[in-house]
């Protein structure tokens, strides 16, 4: 059993954690009152992993797993877009909503402002494009290098879909190889499989 002084330092602990996520949403509001919030973002628990989620004032920039580390990408940001990055989890409540919904299969495709700014020529146009292949369904690298008007591109699709900024949400995971097999994915094969499977069995 726990004892006495165990269960106070349990709650005294608990009482810390709650009184800083107090803290960091007081400093979050005011930095976002006085302008000073260019990067929001927060993680969510997904059946993928924990997901880094980050969002301009224009929209969502950045979607990461794990295995990309955080810290690394938050630097990037930094470097690429804004010193103000701040954990603020609320400003990105209705992106965790949405990507719930996605992982229990309510939500077919995200209704969400994004900020293409990380992705530039060739690459966001061929992001653009992903949007559009439906929920539940793969095209191919060659189709997709067709579909927006360079069917010798193939292998320039396939680094745009690796160096998708927003995973998941730009649904690069529904491009695959000619021959059926799944390639390789940002998130790692297994995770690509994951995502595909769950598709293909609520569609």
């Amino acid at each position: 059993m726990m004892s006495i002084e165990h269960r106070l330092n349990a709650a005294a602990t608990e009482s810390d954690a709650a009184a800083m996520d107090r803290i960091r949403a007081l400093v979050a509001h005011r930095a976002q009152d006085r302008g000073l919030l260019d990067i929001a973002y927060r993680t969510v628990d997904t059946p993928v992993g924990h997901l880094l989620i980050a969002a301009t004032p224009e929209g969502l920039i950045r979607v990461a797993y794990p295995r990309e580390d955080h810290d690394f990408v938050l630097t990037q940001l930094a470097d690429k877009v804004s010193p103000r990055v701040l954990h603020a989890p609320a400003r990105l409540d209705a992106v965790a909503r949405q990507l719930d919904e996605y992982f229990t299969a309510s939500r077919r495709r995200f209704d969400l402002a994004l900020d293409l700014r990380l992705a530039h020529g060739f690459r966001r146009t061929v992001l653009e494009h992903l949007v559009d292949v439906p929920y539940g369904q793969t095209v191919s690298y060659a189709h997709l290098a067709a579909d927006v008007g360079n069917a010798r591109a193939v292998r320039a699709v396939g680094t745009a879909c690796a160096t998708n900024p927003l995973p998941v949400v730009i649904p690069c995971h529904r491009v695959i190889r000619s021959d059926g097999a799944l390639g390789a994915y940002i998130g790692g094969a297994d995770v690509k499989q994951t995502l595909v499977s769950l598709e293909r069995a609520k569609s």
